[in-house]
């Protein structure tokens, strides 16, 4: 059986959640036996990592560069080393260059076996560095979504799932926001992360984040909004909250940006907007046509398990592991 060890900065990190913990049923299901250790921390951990990796067959650096020697250390210890990300790490996260970061960036794609990259912008910048690029999409869990639970019915709630982390996307969209509950009376924005917002100037409903609940909570509100920018930091994300909306049968409102507009089809499973009052228009749209919202809904949720299952993606996952 091979083993793959899977090194990343911790398991709450929602790329070690949504990149390599939720397969492990289906790695060992496929022959494989895989492993995960937390790379960061402490000397101590880093040795700990160093170790293992001379005993695995293959080792999935997650999202992590490092300086010159320990990758050197790393590149010696693995006898495969692959590189998984999705996140544009080599651009500051206000979207602008950074020679640093892309420098390190650089060192980790030209020293590696092979490269999982979790949208073609991504695929596309490391390919700059090595030809051994395979394009594998964020996914989720379908099935944990298909969840039936009992929406409010005295108000029509937006939700939008993140951390303190993305807390800007959401800030930057309030008034927008402000201006679609300036239009829907009953307008409320649950917050399901690790932070509330008092002071939003619109209804507010802050619910703590937790794996066990998330699904319950996104299934339970009526529209889904993913407010980002447009700049490569952006463009390096992977939709992963678009995908929990539509997994949850929620339409989706998202600015027309990144691998979002990519799944967001208009009309379809959801709307692309680029002004505020393109966001007060579809929210309010959404607001007064049930109908809509589940039909819109179904369609999401039809395009997740086509596309974005754990099962469609694991396939291309273990297609270009067993290649090495």
């Amino acid at each position: 059986m091979k083993e793959i060890l899977f090194l990343s900065k911790g398991e709450d990190a929602s790329s070690t959640r949504y990149r390599a913990l939720q397969f492990f049923s289906r790695f060992e299901q496929a022959g494989f036996s895989p492993r995960h250790l937390v790379i960061a921390g402490s000397a101590a951990a880093y040795l700990q990592a160093l170790h293992a990796a001379r005993h695995a067959d293959i080792v999935v650096v997650q999202r992590k560069v490092f300086p010159t020697a320990l990758l050197w250390l790393l590149r010696r210890s693995a006898r495969r080393l692959v590189f998984d990300f999705d996140d544009a790490i080599f651009c500051n996260s206000d979207g602008t260059p950074s020679p640093t970061r892309m420098k390190r960036f650089a060192a980790m794609a030209r020293s590696c076996d092979h490269i999982l990259a979790g949208n073609a912008f991504l695929a596309a910048t490391a390919a700059r560095f090595n030809p051994a690029v395979s394009l594998i999409p964020t996914c989720i869990d379908a099935g944990k979504y298909l969840t039936r639970v009992d929406k409010p019915t005295a108000t029509v709630d937006l939700v939008w799932i993140g951390s303190s982390s993305t807390r800007n996307y959401l800030e930057e969209a309030l008034p927008a926001l402000r201006l679609a509950a300036s239009r829907v009376a009953a307008l409320r924005l649950k917050i399901i992360a690790d932070f509330d917002l008092p002071t939003a100037g619109i209804a507010i409903l802050p619910v703590r984040w937790q794996a066990a609940t998330e699904a319950a909570e996104l299934a339970s509100a009526h529209i889904g909004i993913a407010p980002m920018r447009n700049d490569d930091w952006s463009r390096g994300k992977c939709a992963l909250k678009v995908l929990q909306y539509m997994g949850a049968g929620l339409p989706v409102v998202s600015s027309n940006a990144g691998v979002n507009a990519e799944v967001v089809h208009p009309g379809d499973n959801g709307f692309l907007v680029d002004s505020a009052e393109e966001w007060a228009q579809a929210i309010a749209r959404l607001a007064a046509d049930p109908a809509l919202r589940q039909h819109l809904g179904m369609a999401g949720q039809r395009l997740v398990a086509e596309r974005y299952s754990i099962d469609a993606v694991f396939n291309r996952i273990a297609a270009a592991l067993a290649s090495l």
